[in-house]
């Protein structure tokens, strides 16, 4: 196993993890559950976020691009900051239940989304002409 395939697993993991997460993050705030004020709800996600990060750096190094003429990158980017706004609209900045399912439900498209252009590595919207 290369140090590239190890690293896309790391990856990929904190992936499943960060959507898992977002998901029951959400799904706990629209309940009121008492567990979103707990310690590690509130920690977890910034690890398992920051463990993403670096390792999608990582990646991007050892395949010596640059993201921002690798265009199927550039659209994850984009789609990644379309995500996080997203994310602390259904999270935070939501004024309504309906508000923040909305956001929610639309920042699980574009996560998908970002996940279509990662598995294809070709530009599906922005730069697809």
């Amino acid at each position: 196993m290369t140090l590239y395939e190890f690293i896309k697993i790391i990856h990929v993991t904190a992936i499943s993890l960060s959507i898992i997460g977002f998901i029951s993050r959400v799904t706990m705030k629209l309940n009121d559950s008492p567990y979103q004020t707990k310690y590690w709800f509130k920690k977890l996600p910034h690890y398992i976020d920051t463990l993403l990060l670096a390792s999608a750096l990582s990646m991007v190094y050892l395949m010596g691009v640059n993201p921002l003429t690798t265009f199927w990158i550039t659209e994850k980017i984009i789609g990644l900051l379309v995500y996080i706004m997203l994310g602390m609209v259904a999270l935070r900045w939501g004024k309504t239940k309906r508000i923040k399912m909305i956001a929610a439900g639309m920042a699980i498209i574009v996560f998908s989304y970002i996940v279509y252009v990662a598995h294809y590595k070709a530009p599906a919207i922005v730069f697809s002409y």
